[in-house]
């Protein structure tokens, strides 16, 4: 048996260096960065996250146009992990890692240490695409029109698909044909469905009644296998598709290690970026225009600090007022509640499964397996108010994850993670994210002080609208009956599992127990948005225009998840690459999507 195993393992390990050194599932090499930056460039991208390394990358398209990029956290070669799909939870609590905190809650998250929600934000080449949990999803068809109809003008679904087309290049051939997919982009777009359990988790849906769909068209109630930004078993982030395959542009350079401290303002006109690069302070011009890309977080604080933003709050700190503008208000995320489930069978992920042979085997040689997703196997929409079916987008998503999740990188307070994460790496189960789709509750960033190395204060204010616990509600009820579908009883599923004692003054599923679970226990999905709001020029509660400029400021624009003016239907980092791609378009007065205008 040794001998086998031995034998087995040479085998393995030939064939893996075979299959790495002729394309394979390895990443492509590092982008290529510099440290000589010029004086002036005609725009600057701050920021190479989700949005700001698609925004970067397209606008160096036109050879005449000289582009900087001011990136404050380093290259995507530094961890090997960050292209593996199944370690993406381990990148949190790295150097990598802007490891935010929330303020203490009063609503929510009384599970966490000081109450206090944990929010991961990528600091690196690709920003948070190379956190995340890989799901690609676009939001509600309805959402879109509804964002146009609200003053949003030119962001209807029917304005929106074709840039969301543009960047797909999708790997499942049941979608190929779709006329809401492409082949061909930057982005590489693959099914999940690697265990038994993301089929489990389709047949007890249909048990219910539900169909099977595919999520990012506007037949969206139902269920379906997750597509994953992933291409060949790599991560398919902004950072190595956008930015490293155009960093060798001559006219495109790319700071790394460049936090932007200040954007100069003259004449109510954007001019220049203050930024620190290794310890030294240093200025950059501007001929045409800047582009903010810090994200939901980053970008409001920029914009404050140099000046623009609450005229109240700007004062209080001693800042001088060049636009009053609701910076850092109107902050959402999508919160989840983990509903954990053991089973019987050997159908999900555990240590053992994962680190296996044959998991290995798969991922090296054919860039397969549990190993090439990110855990994440199906999603599920749904309506609460069946009223709403069809006029409203989707109000509930599940997202069903093949294993159990043990490791603590939520903040819980030990006392709650010993009893309520799972302590066996190698026990068989299955984990149900619920989430409501569209939360009623905002929170606001503002800043600490006017030092830029102080982190800002972040008040999610999760849970503070009740609206938000009846949602949570609806969604576990139907987390319940799916639980007692045929399937999951087959499975040996036991709602039991969920009996917590910190809520044992309430009876066990009474509406009243799972209010308590969800204040205890509900974690951010990492889908923060709004806070510099898109909307009409007149509309008071926006800081940016349609054309994501920045009203009262020429020459300075934001693109990033910042300026969704309400968190879409599910995941949000395809809506950002597409606000990304967008954004491209109407600072070079260029549609560059006609091929992918589709009749709706």
């Amino acid at each position: 048996m040794e001998t086998f195993q031995a034998i087995a393992a040479i085998v393995i390990t030939a064939l893996a260096i075979y299959y790495a050194t002729s394309g394979g599932s390895k990443p492509m090499k590092a982008a290529q960065v510099t440290d000589d930056i010029a004086d002036e460039y005609d725009y600057i991208v701050v920021g190479a996250g989700s949005a700001g390394s698609v925004v970067a990358s397209r606008l160096s398209e036109d050879e005449e146009s000289k582009v900087l990029v001011l990136e404050a956290g380093t290259n995507y070669d530094e961890n090997p992990d960050f292209h593996v799909p199944i370690k993406w939870l381990g990148l949190q609590h790295t150097k990598h890692d802007w490891q935010y905190y929330s303020e203490p809650q009063t609503h929510s998250s009384l599970g966490m240490n000081e109450n206090r929600a944990f929010w991961p934000r990528g600091r690196v080449l690709g920003g948070t695409s190379i956190f995340n949990a890989m799901q690609y999803t676009r939001g509600s068809s309805k959402e879109f029109d509804d964002w146009a109809a609200n003053g949003c003008s030119g962001w209807s679904y029917k304005d929106v698909l074709p840039y969301f087309l543009k960047s797909e290049d999708v790997f499942d051939n049941n979608l190929k044909n779709s006329k809401y997919h492409s082949t061909g982009g930057l982005l590489g777009v693959s099914p999940a469905g690697a265990t038994p359990m993301a089929d489990a988790f389709l047949r007890a849906g249909k048990e219910m009644g539900y169909n099977i769909v595919d999520y990012n068209s506007p037949d969206d109630e139902g269920l379906s296998k997750i597509q994953l930004t992933v291409r060949n078993g790599v991560r398919s982030s902004t950072g190595l598709e956008f930015l490293g395959k155009a960093s060798e542009r001559k006219n495109l350079d790319i700071s790394i290690r460049s936090h932007a401290i200040k954007i100069e303002i003259e004449n109510k006109r954007a001019s220049g970026v203050v930024f620190v690069k290794d310890g030294k302070k240093q200025f950059v011009k501007v001929r045409k225009e800047i582009i903010v890309s810090g994200g939901t977080i980053n970008s409001p604080q920029l914009l404050m600090l140099s000046g623009i933003g609450p005229k109240d709050h700007l004062e209080e700190l001693g800042i001088p007022v060049v636009a009053d503008l609701p910076v850092g208000k109107n902050l959402q995320d999508h919160e989840m509640v983990f509903m954990f489930s053991e089973v019987n069978q050997s159908v999900s992920i555990t240590k053992d499964v994962e680190e296996s042979m044959w998991s290995r085997f798969q991922y090296e040689l054919f860039g397969k397996g549990v190993k090439a997703i990110s855990g994440l196997d199906s999603n599920g929409y749904f309506y609460v108010d069946e009223t709403k079916r069809g006029k409203k987008p989707v109000e509930i998503q599940f997202i069903c994850i093949s294993r159990l999740i043990g490791a603590n990188q939520f903040n819980f307070k030990d006392s709650i993670a010993k009893e309520f994460m799972t302590q066996d790496p190698n026990a068989h189960g299955f984990t149900i994210a619920v989430s409501v789709a569209h939360p009623k509750s905002t929170g606001t960033i503002k800043l600490r002080s006017t030092d830029a190395f102080d982190y800002p204060l972040i008040d999610a204010n999760y849970l503070s609208d009740k609206r938000d616990i009846a949602g949570f509600i609806g969604g576990i009820r139907i987390w319940e009956k799916m639980m007692q579908t045929p399937t999951m009883k087959k499975l040996g599923v036991d709602i039991k599992r969920m009996k917590m004692s910190f809520c044992s003054q309430h009876e066990f599923r009474s509406d009243a127990y799972w209010e308590c679970i969800m204040r205890h226990l509900a974690v951010t999905i990492y889908h923060h948005s709004g806070t510099c709001k898109m909307g009409a020029e007149k509309d008071p509660t926006s800081v940016v225009d349609p054309q994501l400029r920045v009203k009262g400021i020429r020459g300075l624009r934001v693109a990033d998840a910042s300026v969704m003016p309400v968190v879409p239907v599910g995941n949000t980092n395809a809506p950002t690459i597409m606000i990304g791609e967008k954004a491209v378009d109407m600072i070079r007065k260029k549609n560059t999507v006609k091929q992918f205008v589709r009749d709706l």
